[in-house]
């Protein structure tokens, strides 16, 4: 029989139906929803979504958190035959515009009252939703707007509705098919506006499966979903592998409770970026700045243990007795506290993706008994193209191709996969779709990279962000910007970084630094500051921020292919980079070219040679409210080296 997320669940609900499936923490407390309850759940929604008069192959958008009922409600969508299409809830209501329009979407399931307000916005330009249901009540009770219902009365019409037809949902799940088309997830539109991926039951569910086999994951795992359910990342973890698998999703009280909540759940198999790991390690390194003498000179010493031993315990290198004594002794007065501190004491498998991640940042999670790994992956691949096996876990590597996966390299270096789980398709879209899909299967990543000896797949940059630089001690040397602002972004100081260069006779770039980070540290010199802005421009931050860059152009130096991208001059930016002003897609990844537009100034600034440039920047508030944001900025001139020659 073909599989669909929907029999996956109704075989879980026959087959364990006391377990439990999902946990939502409300007012400090865990609920729990079984899988058979959960099944009557989905069967009340799917007869209440009919009977509004949702159809096969119509869109459902799904705007939130991670919530029990916002997973329930695409799982009742899909069992009528309808894709639900997941949005990102920190996107303003104008955002949702085109994807909503593009989909012709006339129904709609959200969290909140902040939601509800997003898509009622939303009706001037998309006249044809005329259905939006809440989960959430709190602050709706005087809205009295056609269409506006809740979940809760959704579910009672399904319900009476399910005692009239009783065969109606059994009817309806059976009619589906594996080659149906699942769920449709909107890319981040780096470049234009975003396109709707089509992906399939069979697609999701195969890669699914595969990342399961690979690392062994059963009905026992606990996770917690706290991650944007847009963004295909949660969604294969937190949706596609639970179904697959049975195990426990968690989903958290609010943003605000994450890292209690982790410490309460423990999971076992987690998946963060790697900025989330940077900000844990950071909270860490906060803490222990402000801890006794004592205190910190223990954990100097057990963290230089570590770094020498454990990353070997890890991958199953012999260790010496003395120095395996030693780590046990700083596992019992260091790490595992450090891990139960961090909610990652009873992980068995963590990934990481999305970004680059830094080797140090990388060896201290490892070093500390945290199976840490990186993947590879995409919105069209469903995921899973590369992972990590145990024991083969390397920072400037992200893993080997898994089960039905093939990689080959195009002259230019692009990688091109053939995956089971490959998109069906662009959405009303056929000529990006024969951009990125060829006649024999092969999907164009839009990545550069190259297979190493051991088999593993290594990542220089996006290809069409390979540039050369022009004139200069480097004349047509290779210039990777992405490459160079991950390893800008590897020190704890700075959070982002944009460089430039191509065409151009050297590298200069725009930095982003680290507020708590730097904040820690200027108030542990006494530094007075008055917000972000004053922080970023003080010359004892500029000093710690060149010292940062000219580590970053010593490295540089060493690889003769890129030593041409070292960074000369550089600015530290008056405001953070940051979604809602269109300078950051909402899964954090740069928009260049936007940003190369809006701060063209500071780039002439740059290349001419000033020493400060003034700029007046349009911020969106986090209230709504429009405001400007202006300052004079500092540009340094950084150290830059000769390139390392190979022996010949």
């Amino acid at each position: 029989m073909d599989a669909t997320f929907p029999r996956l669940l109704l075989a879980h609900a026959a087959e364990r139906p006391d377990a439990p499936a999902l946990r939502e923490k409300e007012y400090g407390i865990w609920q729990t929803l079984s899988w058979s309850q959960l099944a009557v759940l989905v069967r009340e929604l799917a007869h209440g979504l009919a009977l509004a008069g949702l159809r096969r192959g119509q869109h459902l958008i799904v705007v939130g958190e991670n919530r029990p009922r916002l997973s329930a409600a695409m799982l009742a969508a899909q069992s009528l035959g309808a894709i639900p299409v997941p949005l990102y809830q920190d996107a303003v209501a104008a955002e949702f515009v085109f994807p909503v329009n593009n989909a012709e979407v006339a129904f709609a399931v959200v969290e909140d009252q902040e939601q509800v307000d997003k898509m009622l916005e939303l009706r001037e330009h998309c006249p044809q939703l005329r259905h939006i249901w809440f989960d959430d009540p709190r602050g709706l009770r005087s809205y009295q707007e056609m269409g506006l219902r809740s979940l809760d009365e959704l579910c009672e019409r399904g319900r009476h509705d399910a005692l009239a037809r009783p065969g109606f949902f059994a009817a309806e799940v059976t009619q589906g098919l594996s080659s149906d088309v699942a769920a449709m997830f909107f890319t981040s539109g780096t470049t234009g506006n975003p396109k709707g991926v089509v992906h399939t039951h069979a697609s999701l569910i195969d890669r699914a499966q595969a990342g399961a086999r690979f690392d062994r994951l059963s009905h026992e795992e606990e996770v917690l979903a706290y991650l944007p359910p847009a963004w295909i990342g949660q969604n294969i973890f937190s949706y596609a592998q639970w179904l697959a698998c049975g195990y426990v999703v968690n989903c958290p009280e609010s943003t605000s409770t994450v890292s209690i909540d982790l410490k309460e759940i423990g999971p076992s198999y987690y998946f963060a970026p790697p900025r989330v790991f940077e900000g844990l390690l950071t909270s860490v390194m906060i803490r222990m700045e402000d801890a006794s003498r004592p205190k910190r000179w223990l954990f100097a010493r057990c963290m230089a243990l570590a770094r020498r031993v454990g990353p070997a315990l890890m991958d199953g290198r012999p260790v010496g007795a003395l120095d395996r004594l030693k780590y046990q002794l700083g596992d019992l007065l260091i790490y595992g506290p450090l891990r139960n501190s961090l909610g990652l004491s009873r992980v068995r498998v963590a990934y990481t993706a999305g970004e680059a991640i830094g080797p140090d940042l990388f060896s201290f999670y490892r070093s500390i008994g945290i199976n840490l790994k990186q993947l590879y992956g995409s919105t069209e691949t469903a995921v899973f193209v590369c992972l990590q096996p145990d024991h083969e876990a390397r920072a400037d590597t992200v893993g080997v191709p898994i089960e039905g996966v093939e990689i080959k390299l195009a002259e230019s270096g692009e990688i091109l996969v053939k995956s089971p789980g490959l998109l069906k398709g662009y959405y009303k879209n056929e000529a990006a779709t024969a951009e990125v899909l060829t006649p024999e299967g092969w999907y164009h990543t839009g990545d550069a990279g190259f297979i190493d000896a051991h088999g593993h797949l290594k990542i220089i940059d996006r290809a069409k962000d390979v540039g050369r630089l022009s004139g200069g001690a480097f004349d047509a040397a290779m210039f990777a910007p992405k490459y160079v602002e991950n390893k800008l972004k590897f020190f704890a100081h700075i959070k982002e970084a944009v460089a430039f260069g191509d065409g151009r006779d050297r590298v200069c770039a725009f930095i982003n630094i680290d507020f708590d980070a730097v904040g820690n540290w200027a108030e542990r010199r006494n530094l007075p500051y008055a917000g972000y802005t004053d922080l970023a421009q003080k010359a004892e931050v500029y000093e710690l921020i060149r010292d940062c860059v000219q580590q970053v152009n010593a490295d540089l130096a060493q690889d003769e292919l890129l030593a041409g991208s070292q960074i000369s001059r550089f600015l530290i930016l008056h405001k953070e980079l940051d979604a809602d002003d269109g300078e950051l897609t909402r899964t954090r990844k740069v928009r260049r070219g936007a940003i190369a537009e809006k701060y063209a100034v500071l780039i002439e600034a740059l290349y001419a040679g000033r020493n400060s440039q003034y700029v007046e920047t349009a911020v969106k508030f986090e209230d709504g409210r429009s405001g400007k944001v202006s300052a004079d900025l500092c540009i340094k001139d950084a150290q830059t080296y000769p390139a390392v020659r190979s022996a010949a």
